[in-house]
């Protein structure tokens, strides 16, 4: 059995493809290999959870509601979720629960009764890595074609794709910088440290 008692996914991006400040149902898309890669956290009794900055209800471009409604289609598609963590503040806000901050990833695992160094948080961006780290957690970067080339060369463990990322867990916290997949590790990424 894994160590790993809990792994967080971001939402946007990571868990179903990116649609800036989505607000509509109908626009949630999951991401390639997402539903296989909660099957097989499930079926090994690790808990999963969605830890996501907001910011549109801060500037006004989504309400509360819409985000439920979003997040829960999202887990319609893919839950269900042992927790939902969701930072409405923007980047000026000074909160302690915005990415990369460390208190949407405390909160999310004291929710579910877990400690943070029990948890491997999934996300595409440097921030998800970084709160992390910041709260004691282990972070796997999962690349996308927005992921800025100095956020992967600065995460200390990155995966090509999301069922990669999960299938390294399963035995245990992240080791090494890169988890490879069936693939060449080189044929996954172009000279700029982007997937391909």
């Amino acid at each position: 059995m894994s160590p790993v008692k809990a792994v967080l996914f971001d939402r946007d991006g990571t868990l179903v493809h990116d649609v800036p400040y989505n607000g509509d149902p109908n626009r949630v898309r999951p991401v390639d290999g997402a539903r296989e890669a909660l099957g097989l956290l499930r079926s090994r009794g690790i808990r999963t959870g969605v830890v996501t900055n907001q910011s549109g209800i801060a500037r006004g471009l989504l309400t509360d509601a819409d985000v439920r409604r979003v997040n829960r289609r999202v887990d319609e598609l893919l839950g269900p979720f042992d927790v939902w963590g969701v930072c409405p503040h923007g980047p000026d806000d000074g909160c302690h629960c915005r990415k990369p901050q460390p208190g949407l990833v405390l909160w999310a695992a004291g929710r579910i009764c877990t400690e943070p160094a029990d948890c491997v948080v999934i996300g595409d961006i440097g921030a998800d890595v970084e709160a992390a780290s910041r709260a004691g957690a282990h972070g796997i970067l999962v690349p996308t074609p927005e992921t800025l080339p100095e956020e992967t060369a600065r995460a200390g463990h990155v995966a090509p794709d999301l069922l990669t990322a999960v299938r390294a867990v399963l035995t245990g916290p992240p080791r090494g910088d890169v988890l490879a997949d069936e693939r060449h590790i080189e044929s996954a990424y172009d000279a700029g440290g982007r997937p391909r």
